[in-house]
């Protein structure tokens, strides 16, 4: 493989470094839950973080390694649908660090609003994620800002964290069911359980609306496809990145797809259960396990990477009276 994965003394190294700025986050499992899915479950909360997100992790040790290595760098610029804009302005904000943020149009208002509220400057354009990403681009070559990818190493690392986290609680876990957006979260799945080395599987969840991902695994290579899910933007991914796909491939032992309701039933089962408000992505793993319960395992875990949803969409899924999300 031409991506090295971080290593133990890496992920625990990054762990200090975040823990200076935020808590380690809980896992839970839920006997509603276990219910519903039959299975000892158990949840990694991060939600529960102060973005309401897992990408915070990433974010902190991006821009600690940017302000060590290049500290000439005065201007950041990304792309995101919210939890990454929000990570960057959060942690960029400690190192006095301009941060411009490029969403597509249409993106979710209240996220918008909190990257907005913390420091983040806005910019809007295209249709879907992958045409903001390549807006983000061309004002990096433009105005010589510094781009922070989507997918990197050093993201990894401090998602990493997370997983070590859960890891070293509920070391037995059979199965872990991980949402994919661009590939950080179960990348650094991944690496935390080789550097355990632990014999979990690990489940990649994509939705069935935004298929890239699976199509590409696959494959064995890069595939574009259009991304049409309606709930769950923050796994809306057009274009795979080549060496997220390499790690994936490498490490991941499945993956399963769920549609906008399964979605949709998951987030309603994660309040009616847990009483915990979970975005669209955020529920995709949760969904996922749902989905494959039969092939899982009894002790099983998932993460529930984010809450970010706006208020409007959440009322209208509670809203819904599909009789399986209450099963």
């Amino acid at each position: 493989m031409d991506a090295v994965l971080p290593g133990l003394n890496e992920i625990e190294s990054a762990a200090r470094l975040i823990y200076q700025t935020m808590p380690a986050t809980p896992q839970y499992s839920w006997p509603l839950i276990n219910a519903r899915a039959g299975a000892e479950v158990w949840v990694k909360h991060e939600n529960h973080t102060q973005v309401g997100a897992f990408k915070v992790r990433g974010g902190l040790v991006y821009m600690d390694w940017l302000r060590r290595e290049r500290p000439e760098v005065k201007t950041v610029v990304s792309a995101t649908r919210g939890n990454h804009g929000q990570s960057m302005a959060f942690a960029a904000a400690q190192y006095g660090i301009r941060v411009v943020i490029v969403v597509p149009f249409g993106n979710s208002v209240e996220k918008n609003r909190a990257m907005r509220a913390l420091g983040a400057e806005l910019v809007e354009f295209g249709e879907d994620f992958q045409a903001a990403s390549e807006h983000a681009e061309r004002l990096e070559r433009e105005n010589g800002w510094h781009r922070v990818p989507s997918f990197d190493l050093r993201l990894v690392t401090g998602v990493a964290t997370y997983a070590l986290e859960l890891f070293s609680v509920c070391r037995a876990l059979e199965t872990i069911y991980v949402p994919i957006g661009m590939g950080s979260g179960v990348c650094g799945t991944i690496a935390a359980r080789n550097a355990l080395g632990l014999a979990t599987k690990v489940v990649g969840v994509v939705s069935s609306h935004a298929p890239a991902y699976a199509l590409s695994f696959t494959a064995g290579e890069v595939r574009e496809h259009e991304a049409t899910t309606a709930i769950a933007d923050g796994v809306a991914c057009r274009k795979p990145d080549a060496v997220a796909l390499e790690i994936i491939r490498a490490g991941m032992d499945r993956v399963v797809m769920v549609d906008d309701d399964e979605v949709k039933d998951a987030m309603r089962a994660y309040f009616v259960d847990t009483h915990n408000v979970a975005e669209g992505a955020g529920a995709v793993g949760l969904a996922g396990l749902l989905k494959d319960r039969a092939n899982g395992g009894q002790r099983v875990g998932t993460v529930l990477t984010g809450g970010n949803v706006n208020s409007e969409v959440f009322g209208e899924v509670l809203c819904e009276s599909r009789v399986s999300s209450l099963a």
